[in-house]
């Protein structure tokens, strides 16, 4: 078998030189962990720095973010690219961001998609990307530029409202709802995203007037259509619903689209004041009307991401209470990966607050990973915190939890073929799953000089190359194939 697959390699192909014969050895457990950063457009938060740069120079800020992720031992990037009904990719059904070129509607130049650049960059490096989408804000303060003709609050004003300095669609008009959910569909189609993230944005936070009193969201039209056509749900209720039915019908479309596709939330992290005992705060199920333990417990979600941004000592805003209390909600189940907050660092946080909350994340039964707001300052690394994550948290390479309820199947074992040029200074390294399907990613271990090296290489790439001669290579070698929703095969192993 070795011999017929190492024509795969080169002509000059010498497999006998190598000496690998399959093994029982076992590789090393990989951690399965959840180590996922937000990357914000919106007001230029993250990326890009500044709206009007250069193709080139958009490329390149984004690539040194992603290889501080990496260099970090991170395995995902949750991307924004609907910041308000516009779009950081190619889009038929909204206009281009301004946070790209400066100019809502213009698109980069020379042209590029940064969507598809996004993907293939993050998967180059063993990373997920997930597309992160607000399902109604139209349009964000941090807006300067004219709106272009093409966007919603241009095409379809009466579905748009004005609510403080901002633009929001309303929930409650049926329109809205397919529109918003056709093009995150959209996404999901045309991108090989691995995941499509809302925040927790769905009604606005509560806006207030010259005298300190809440202003009502001026959903009136909408209201009254509910009611004339037979609605018996109060108001309160009835948007609730809203974004109740919104939620379950985007997890359903997505996995009709991509079953393997995951669907994750990060609402606000209280659920409601007095829950648990000693907590207190906004009324996320009256202010925002989302009723995020309801999606959370019907597993309408495949990952939920609570903004848990309190301190660990917070007396009403407990950081573990909140997280312990989450964990114990998990009824579906699905995972739990809460969102910390690394952008808070300064005179208030250090960052040795946000590794004992990773630390306690890690050992909170039900807990699974988290996700850090924001990678700007990781990448600034304040007070030290992305030194700290090397060298405290992250200091093995951890794979993405597997998604078993998506998937049932296991992929088959990989076939290994090893070659050799004539000289014997390259070697490579080839594998392939029988019948000749791909996986989402190869898990490559190696072992030099008693050591093991982890490595996670998107499917697309069966290929390793040595160079150096035999003395470079390694003692053992183990490749296992994983799927999109995190399933592994069994490990095939050989050894010289």
């Amino acid at each position: 078998m070795f011999a017929l697959l190492c024509a795969w390699v080169t002509p000059a192909a010498r497999p006998a030189s190598l000496n690998y014969v399959t093994s029982k050895e076992v590789p090393p457990a990989v951690q399965r962990e959840f180590r996922g950063v937000w990357v914000a457009s919106v007001g230029n938060i993250d990326w890009p720095s500044k709206a009007g740069l250069s193709t080139e120079q958009q490329q390149t800020e984004l690539i040194a973010l992603l290889e501080k992720a990496v260099a970090l031992r991170f395995n995902a990037i949750v991307l924004q690219v609907r910041p308000g009904c516009d779009a950081l990719y190619a889009s038929k059904l909204e206009p281009w961001t301004e946070y790209l070129t400066g100019t809502m509607g213009r698109a980069p130049e020379p042209y590029y998609d940064p969507l598809a650049f996004a993907v293939t960059e993050a998967h180059r490096r063993g990373l997920e990307l997930h597309a992160w989408c607000n399902p109604f804000r139209a349009r964000h303060a941090s807006a300067k530029t004219p709106v272009a003709a093409s966007h919603i609050s241009r095409t379809r004003p009466e579905l748009v409202r004005t609510y403080g300095k901002l633009l929001w669609l309303d929930p409650g008009e049926p329109l809205v709802q397919e529109h918003s959910l056709r093009v995150i569909l959209d996404v999901v189609r045309r991108y090989d995203v691995d995941g499509v993230h809302l925040d927790d944005y769905f009604y606005p936070y509560r806006e207030k007037d010259a005298a300190k009193k809440p202003i009502d969201f001026p959903d009136d039209p909408s209201w009254r259509k509910y009611q004339k056509a037979g609605g018996k749900l109060d108001r309160e209720d009835w948007r609730r619903d809203n974004v109740n039915r919104f939620i379950q019908r985007l997890y359903s479309s997505v996995k009709a689209e991509k079953a393997w596709v995951k669907v994750g939330i990060s609402p606000f992290g209280i659920w409601r004041p007095g829950v648990p005992t000693g907590i207190r705060g906004m009324d996320s199920t009256q202010e925002i009307y989302a009723d995020s333990l309801k999606w959370f417990r019907s597993g309408w979600v495949d990952y939920f991401s609570p903004q848990l941004y309190w301190s660990i000592d917070a007396p009403e805003q407990s950081f573990p209470v909140l997280l312990k209390w989450w964990a114990t909600q998990n009824t579906a189940p699905r995972h739990l990966w809460p969102g910390l907050s690394a952008a808070t660092i300064g005179p208030a946080r250090s960052a040795d607050e946000v590794i004992k909350q990773l630390q306690l994340t890690r050992a909170q039964p039900g807990a699974s990973g988290s996700l850090q707001w924001s990678i700007k300052a990781l990448h600034q690394n304040r007070d030290g915190i992305a030194d700290k994550l090397a060298k405290v948290v992250n200091q093995q390479v951890a794979l993405v939890p597997a998604s078993p309820w998506l998937e049932k199947s296991i992929p088959l074992k990989p076939v290994v073929a090893f070659g050799q040029d004539a000289r014997q200074t390259t070697s490579v390294f080839r594998w392939e799953l029988p019948g000749g399907s791909i996986p989402a990613w190869w898990l490559v271990q190696m072992r030099f000089n008693g050591q093991w090296q982890t490595s996670l290489i998107p499917g697309g790439q069966p290929t390793r190359t040595l160079t150096g001669g035999n003395a470079m290579l390694p003692e053992v070698i183990a490749v296992t194939a994983v799927s999109r929703c995190g399933i592994l095969s069994a490990a095939f192993v050989a050894q010289r």
